[in-house]
């Protein structure tokens, strides 16, 4: 699967909608909603009213990433808001599988999100149990940065784990994504590229999701 997510945190939100029609008119198949609180992350994004305004306007699902403390107590939010997946932070949260119970309750997919620092095996009790692994390929909290090359071997052994366990998780990657990765990472495994500035900052940005589209495993 060669799923393609642009990071609305890269829009221009000065023409957010503009933005948004865009991706929707393009190859791209999710939105990717990068929500940060100043805690988790040294960042702060958008929260639930932009959520809700995008949900509007997007013709495609929500891929809602909550880079927050404490995510348990607004998984219910974001799902009335509009999201129809919503990802928390392995490091954000005690009880990992109480919270995952707790987004399907809702009627949404659950993911799972782990730092760059954290290993996929720490997963490994919880996974059948899960729709998304996203592995952060840059430190959480600021767009733009270097791609880490040890993603490869992450996706590597996340995707063994997967088969292995012959579970049914996605394996999406977020940040430092663009044309000259994609490749590889789908032929190590992942099934979602997260994309932000690559596609944002771009001349043509819908030429560039159809590029990341066209670098199949």
């Amino acid at each position: 699967m060669n799923l393609i997510a642009p990071s609305l945190l890269s829009a221009d939100f000065l023409r957010l909608e503009d933005d948004i029609e865009m991706v929707n008119q393009s190859e791209a198949d999710w939105f990717h909603c990068d929500v940060m609180d100043g805690r988790f992350v040294p960042n702060i994004s958008f929260g639930i009213p932009v959520v809700q305004a995008i949900k509007k306007k997007a013709r495609k699902p929500l891929d809602v990433h909550l880079m927050i403390v404490e995510p348990e107590k607004y998984f219910e939010a974001f799902a009335k808001a509009g999201a129809d997946d919503i990802t928390f932070h392995y490091e954000a949260c005690t009880h990992i599988h109480r919270a995952v119970q707790q987004i399907k309750a809702l009627g949404v997919k659950a993911g799972v999100a782990l730092n760059p620092h954290t290993p996929v095996a720490v997963l490994e009790d919880i996974l059948s149990d899960l729709d998304l692994v996203l592995l952060m390929s840059v430190n959480p909290g600021f767009g733009g940065q270097q791609f880490i090359g040890r993603t490869y071997e992450k996706v590597k052994k996340l995707r063994l784990m997967i088969e292995e366990q012959n579970a049914t998780a996605l394996i999406e990657v977020d940040g430092g994504v663009n044309t000259q990765n994609a490749k590889a990472l789908f032929d190590a495994g992942a099934d979602v590229l997260v994309a932000g500035n690559a596609v944002f900052k771009s001349e043509n940005p819908i030429e560039t999701i159809h590029q990341l589209k066209q670098e199949q495993s």
